[in-house]
């Protein structure tokens, strides 16, 4: 039996406490009771008492996002009540950061996170504007973190004795403490959907966690004046 879409079952209720909840797979909502951070652009809904301000970068970030055109473009929401985010009906997971290991993200799949975690953009050892910008990330202290990907993430383990080799549009997260350098490879790219010529990956060493995202990524549509 087919339900109805505005059954009331189907009506999303006040949460109960709060904090980052995985909504549905394809979005997440936060309880503000204070402040949070998200990444502009993702916010979706809200209601409540609650007010967005664009957050400063810093002064060495804004630099960096200057000269690239890449960071982490940040919106502050305080006050109380609920917000939804979402980007394009990416799949959505949250992640636990712990003091002890933080985490490395491309900037491009954070969605939104709690306020007591810290960020600072960090560059891939090689990267710069002619290794492809890939300026990333990193979470640190403890609180919650809800990232996106095109579908279900796969999480593949990193050790001394097995480099990880990801492709650069396809990583999402990785272990801060792993070390990371572009891997150039030659006739890889005419294997990869869409390569051709030299292919360049994001290689991992260490011990840690690589996040992969299992889709290709669309490329952003060029914007005409």
């Amino acid at each position: 039996m087919q339900r109805n879409l505005f059954d009331p079952e189907n009506l999303i209720q006040p949460a109960e406490a709060p904090g980052l909840t995985q909504q549905n797979p394809m979005a997440v909502r936060y309880t503000v009771k204070g402040e949070a951070f998200a990444r502009q652009g993702t916010m979706v809904a809200w209601r409540g008492s609650l007010q967005f301000e664009k957050q400063g970068q810093g002064v060495g970030n804004f630099l960096k996002r200057a000269v690239t055109g890449e960071g982490l473009a940040l919106m502050n929401i305080a006050g109380e009540g609920e917000a939804w985010f979402a980007s394009e009906a990416a799949h959505c997971f949250i992640v636990d950061v712990d003091q002890e290991h933080g985490l490395t993200v491309n900037g491009k799949n954070v969605l939104v996170f709690d306020a007591s975690l810290g960020y600072d953009i960090t560059t891939v050892k090689g990267a710069g504007m002619a290794g492809g910008g890939l300026f990333n990330c990193t979470f640190t202290g403890t609180g919650r973190l809800a990232l996106t990907s095109m579908g279900v993430p796969l999480v593949l383990p990193v050790s001394p004795q097995a480099p990880v080799y990801v492709d650069t549009d396809a990583v999402v997260a990785w272990s801060p403490q792993l070390s990371s350098s572009l891997h150039r490879s030659q006739g890889v790219g005419s294997m990869l959907k869409g390569g051709s010529g030299e292919a360049v990956q994001l290689k991992l060493e260490g011990e840690g966690v690589a996040v992969v995202n299992p889709g290709e990524p669309k490329p952003n549509p060029k914007q005409t004046t």
